[in-house]
C-alpha cells in the first residue's frame, strides 16, 4: 500500500500481492489489496478478488461507498431475484449510508474496486456486531497479513 502523504499517493497494483481477506468477515476464497487509507476522511479503498461461490458476511455500510465491478457478477443484497441488485461487469454501484447487506455473493470469479467512506459494521445472524471495521482496523488487518 502506498504511504499516505499530504500531496497524494500512488500504488502500482500489479506490484502488490493479493492477501486473504479476514475469515469471519467472508466465506470462501476472497483476496484483497488495500490501496489507500484516509483517516482524515474516514475513507479506505481496496480491490477484491472473489472466487466463484464466495460471499461477504452480513454487514451495514455506516457511511456511503462506491464500487466498480471490473469482472464477473455480484449479487448485492441477494441479487435482483430477491429485491437486491445483480451487478454485471463492467458495472458501477453506489451504496448509501446505512445500506444493509444480508447476503452479497459472487456466483462466478469476480473482481471489484471500492472506496468506503466510513466503517463497515459486520453482524451475526441475530444482528449483533461481530466487527466494526474502519480505517484503523483495515490498516491493522492489512499490515498483519501483508507484512506492512
Amino acid at each position: 500500500m502506498a504511504d499516505n502523504s499530504p500531496t497524494g499517493s500512488y500504488v502500482q497494483m500489479d506490484a502488490v500481492d493479493w492477501v486473504d481477506f479476514p475469515q469471519g468477515l467472508c466465506a470462501g476464497d476472497i483476496k484483497w489489496k488495500l490501496l489507500h487509507v484516509s483517516p482524515e476522511a474516514g475513507a479506505w479503498t481496496a480491490i477484491f478478488d472473489c472466487k466463484a461461490g464466495s460471499s461477504f458476511a452480513k454487514h451495514i455500510h455506516m457511511g456511503p461507498g462506491e464500487y466498480f465491478l471490473t469482472k464477473g457478477r455480484m449479487h448485492v443484497r441477494g441479487g435482483t431475484d430477491v429485491g437486491g441488485d445483480t451487478a454485471v461487469a463492467p458495472g458501477y454501484g453506489y451504496e448509501a449510508c446505512n445500506a444493509q447487506h444480508d447476503h452479497t455473493e459472487f456466483p462466478v470469479d469476480s473482481e471489484f474496486y471500492m472506496t468506503f467512506l466510513g466503517p463497515l459494521n459486520f453482524l451475526d445472524d441475530d444482528g449483533n456486531t461481530i466487527a466494526l471495521v474502519g480505517c484503523k482496523q483495515v490498516l491493522d488487518a492489512w499490515n498483519a497479513t501483508a507484512g506492512g
